[in-house]
C-alpha cells in the first residue's frame, strides 16, 4: 500500500494501516511505552503497554533512539484524552528501518539558539526536520506555483537563460570567474541580458526561477553568493507604471495562494493571519520618500542617490502605519544608482525604474529598459563601459526591438519576512556565502 501520510489520519479510524516516521520522542515508563512519530505532514502518538503479549515490542522500544526511523503496523484509534491531535495508534509490530546514533550534533528543538547556527548549517538535514522549516519549503512550493499560474494565465513563456557567461553580465563587478577549456567565463549575476533577447526574439512576455550567483564578500542577513532570482521581462509596454501593475497583481495571486493553503497552520505558529493585500501598493518617488523620512524619523541617509537598510526599514514602517501596505514601490530614481540600460525619462532625467520594498527590505528591482540603440550605447559610455565587450548584447538591439520592462525578485528575501525570519539563511534550503560552501 502507499504510503499513509499522517495529516490524513482521521480517516483511518478502527482500521489496521502501516505508518512510517522518525521517532521524535520516547517515553519508557515503568507500565507503559509512548512514541511520538514524525513524517513531513504531522505526528501521532504510538502507545505500548508493558505486557507478557508486547514483551518483544518493549525491547524494541527500548532500544530505540531518538530520530530512528521506524515501520509499524497497527490500529489507530480515537481517544479524546490524548492531546496529541486526540487520537493514538496501537502497534502490533514495530521494525526499525534505521536506528540513529544516540548523540545527535544539534539539539533540533533548540532552533532559538542562535550561538549555534553555523553548526546548524553544518547539519542543515537534521536542521530541516524542524516543523517550522518544513513549512517554510512548503510556501516556497506555493509561491513559485502562484507565480507560474498568474504568468501562465497571462501568456508568458518560461525560460532558461545559461548561466556560465562568456562576457561578464551586467556591469561586470561581484562576479565569480571559472576556467572554462582553458578560457576564463564567468557565472550570471542575473538573466537580464538574456530576457531582453527574449524580447528581441519576439517572446513578448517570459519568466525565469533559477540560481545566481554575486561574488559580494558580505556577511549580512540579506546577501548571498547563490540564491533564487525570479526574473520577468515583458514587451510593448509604455511605462514603467505597466511593469510595476504586473508585480502587484502577481503578489496579491500569491498572497492569495498562501492563505488558501497556510493560514490555518500560519496563525498557529505566528499568531496572526497572513494578509492578502487589500489597497494598491503605495508608489512614492525616490526623492519624496527620502523627504518622508528625514521629516518622520529625522534620519538622513548615507548614499544620497540610493537608500541604505535604515531608510528601507523607515520607509516600509511608514507604508504600514500611514499607508496601510506592507508592500511600498519606491519609483524614478536617479541615474547615479541605476544600470546603464535602464531608460530615462526626457523630462525629469531620471530613470523610469523602481524597487519594490516588502515590510522594510527591497525584494524587487524593476525598470523600464531603454530598447533605443544609439541612446542605450550613449548610456553605457556615460558608465565608463566597453561597448566592445557588450557587443554580442547592443546586438539584440540592430534589428527591432519592442518598448519592454521587468524585474528580477528575490524569493528568499520575501520568504525571510513573510515567515518573520532573521536571516535568509533560514529559508535557503542549503545557504551558499563568502565562508560557506559546505554541505
Amino acid at each position: 500500500m502507499s504510503k499513509v501520510f499522517f495529516k490524513d489520519l482521521d480517516q483511518y479510524f478502527n482500521q489496521e494501516i502501516e505508518l512510517q516516521g522518525f521517532v521524535e520522542k520516547i517515553r519508557d515508563l515503568q507500565y507503559v511505552q509512548f512514541i511520538i512519530l514524525r513524517d513531513s505532514s504531522g505526528k501521532i502518538q504510538l502507545t505500548i503497554e508493558k505486557n507478557d503479549d508486547n514483551k518483544s515490542l518493549n525491547e524494541i522500544v527500548s532500544a530505540l533512539t531518538k530520530e530512528s526511523t521506524i515501520l509499524t503496523k497497527g490500529i489507530l484509534y480515537k481517544q479524546d484524552k490524548v492531546k496529541l491531535r486526540g487520537m493514538e495508534f496501537i502497534p502490533k509490530t514495530i521494525e526499525i528501518t534505521s536506528l540513529s546514533e544516540e548523540e545527535l550534533p544539534i539539539d533540533i528543538l533548540d532552533y532559538t539558539n542562535k550561538s549555534k547556527q553555523d553548526l546548524r548549517l553544518d547539519n542543515r538535514f537534521l536542521d530541516l526536520r524542524l516543523d517550522k522549516n518544513f513549512f517554510i519549503f512548503k510556501g516556497q512550493t506555493l509561491a513559485e506555483m502562484a507565480m507560474r499560474e498568474y504568468w501562465i494565465e497571462n501568456n508568458f513563456i518560461e525560460i532558461h537563460s545559461p548561466k556560465i557567461l562568456g562576457t561578464a553580465s551586467e556591469s561586470g563587478a561581484e562576479v565569480f570567474s571559472l576556467d572554462y577549456f582553458g578560457r576564463k567565463v564567468y557565472l550570471a549575476q542575473s538573466p537580464q541580458f538574456y530576457k531582453q533577447m527574449a524580447m528581441a526574439a519576439g517572446f513578448n512576455n517570459v519568466f525565469e526561477i533559477g540560481p545566481v550567483f554575486r561574488a559580494e564578500n558580505s556577511h549580512t542577513a540579506y546577501h548571498a553568493t547563490e540564491f533564487t532570482s525570479v526574473d520577468m521581462e515583458m514587451s510593448w509596454i509604455k511605462s514603467h507604471h505597466d511593469v510595476m501593475d504586473s508585480e502587484e497583481a502577481k503578489l496579491v495571486r500569491v498572497m492569495e495562494k498562501l492563505y488558501q493553503n497556510l493560514n490555518e497552520e500560519y496563525k498557529e505558529v505566528f499568531k496572526k493571519d497572513i494578509e492578502i493585500p487589500k489597497t494598491k501598493f503605495p508608489r512614492i518617488p525616490f526623492y519624496e520618500a527620502k523627504k518622508i523620512i528625514q521629516d518622520n524619523y529625522n534620519y538622513v541617509g548615507e548614499k544620497p542617490h540610493d537608500f541604505d537598510r535604515r531608510e528601507e526599514e523607515l520607509i516600509g514602517l511608514y507604508a504600514k502605519k500611514k499607508l496601510n501596505s506592507d508592500f511600498v514601490f519606491i519609483i524614478d530614481y536617479p541615474f547615479a544608482a541605476r544600470p546603464f540600460y535602464h531608460m530615462l525619462d526626457e523630462k525629469t532625467g531620471l530613470t523610469k525604474s523602481f524597487d519594490l520594498l516588502y515590510k522594510g527590505i527591497e525584494i524587487t528591482t524593476g525598470a523600464q529598459r531603454e530598447h533605443r540603440i544609439e541612446i542605450l550605447k550613449q548610456q553605457a559610455n556615460e558608465k565608463d563601459m566597453s561597448l566592445e565587450s557588450l557587443d554580442f548584447y547592443l546586438n539584440f538591439f540592430r534589428y527591432g526591438m519592442p518598448p519592454h520592462g521587468g524585474y528580477g525578485f528575490g524569493l528568499t528575501r520575501f520568504l525571510m519576512r513573510f515567515f518573520d525570519c532573521e536571516s535568509i539563511r533560514d529559508v535557503t534550503f542549503l545557504y551558499r556565502g563568502p565562508n560557506r560552501v559546505n554541505p
